[in-house]
């Protein structure tokens, strides 16, 4: 019994001991919080040009640590009225959490802002301060400042952008929405069908992605557009500006220049492709021999409900027949704002003359330019 008893006390004492220890090496752990931020100024204002290089230095005096060793920082970014209890965003300060400075970007401040519900366009306000350790027991400073941000009309460039809702192409399965062609820095665009319902535009097709909507030529966040018209559209999404162009296609015409008319009309088949079948093409005969030009004419009916005509050439002026050895290059659709009847148009292949076609205008997103194909029948 005595034994037992000696046995308990000595393994109280060491865990005792290790308790004791673990305080020590707890207390070299221990860090300052921050008691004075330095800048920007409380209140400060900032317009946001989030396409530049322009940045924001934030500073505070230094933390002291007990063991006198290193301190790392983070700058914790809150709502106006938020507590840090949940900030809306933490990064480490320069030099991988070093330095008593953090510098961030306009574009990084952009992100931040929409995190705290300022919309595009708009001014709003949040909050900052900073947390000082060693790793771990991390301290609030004693102050927080308050700073105002404008937004500015655009949004941060995603890397891809998607057409989701139940008046897409895919419904509402976000795997299967449309995806949109990039066409410049932060410009996509789509052919593509709409039916009655609603639509957004998102920036992935999986997860919980950040979504738009459209609303008249303007694109804002959350939310979702209303369809009411079932049609084929080209829609263009410019996410630099938050603008967006909306052209309904009315008809896809198979322009024949030598007599100035239309051989046939293509229909919307789906995934952005445009398909003329059982189109009979004769060439014309001229003193000089048989012509056989052609493009496309589009007919379509812009978003203020005006009429317009949209023309997808060749990118030469002027063009031999094309072979079993032309490079695919040359059935690359340009639309070049060309409108006359004779430049920059195709020639038919001599095969084709008196035969009927089956014509194919893709404007794939997955293209890097959008083509056409001619199939004889």
């Amino acid at each position: 019994m005595k034994q037992t008893i000696a046995i308990l006390a000595f393994f109280t004492a060491l865990l005792t001991l290790a308790g004791c220890n673990k305080d020590k090496e707890l207390k070299h752990l221990n860090v300052s919080p921050v008691t004075t931020l330095y800048g920007p100024n409380d209140q400060a204002f900032v317009k946001l040009q989030p396409s530049t290089s322009a940045a924001v230095d934030f500073e505070w005096e230094q933390s002291r640590a007990e063991d006198g060793g290193v301190v790392i920082y983070e700058i914790a970014f809150d709502t106006e009225a938020g507590d840090f209890s949940k900030p809306i965003y933490k990064m480490p300060s320069n030099n991988n959490g070093l330095y008593n400075k953090a510098t961030l970007t306009h574009k990084v401040l952009n992100r931040i802002a929409a995190l705290a519900g300022i919309g595009s366009r708009q001014t709003g306000k949040l909050k900052w301060t900073v947390y000082a350790s060693k790793g771990i027991n991390a301290q609030k400073a004693t102050e927080s400042r308050v700073l105002e941000l404008e937004r500015p009309a655009g949004f941060e460039a995603p890397v891809d952008a998607y057409l989701t809702g139940t008046a897409t192409e895919g419904g509402d399965d976000l795997s299967k929405a449309v995806k949109m062609k990039m066409i410049a820095n932060g410009v996509f665009e789509a052919f593509t069908s709409l039916r009655a319902g609603s639509y957004q535009v998102a920036d992935r097709n999986q997860g919980t992605p950040a979504v738009y909507h459209v609303e008249g030529s303007e694109l804002k966040e959350n939310g979702a557009t209303t369809q009411d018209k079932a049609g084929v559209y080209r829609i263009v999404i410019d996410f630099n500006n938050a603008a967006v162009t909306l052209t309904e296609i009315i008809k896809f015409d198979l322009y024949f220049a030598p007599d100035n008319k239309v051989l046939g009309t293509l229909a919307y088949s789906g995934a952005g492709k445009f398909l003329g079948q059982n189109i009979p093409v004769v060439f014309k005969q001229e003193s000089w021999g048989r012509d056989e030009r052609y493009k496309f004419k589009v007919t379509v009916k812009n978003a203020d409900g005006s009429d317009g005509m949209i023309y997808f050439n060749s990118s030469s002026r002027d063009n031999s027949r094309p072979t079993n050895t032309t490079p695919a290059s040359y059935y690359f659709l340009t639309e070049n704002g060309d409108t006359s009847q004779w430049d920059y148009t195709f020639k038919f292949a001599t095969e084709v003359d008196g035969k009927n076609i089956d014509v194919t205008a893709d404007f794939s997103p997955a293209l890097e330019q959008y083509t056409h194909t001619i199939v004889i029948k």
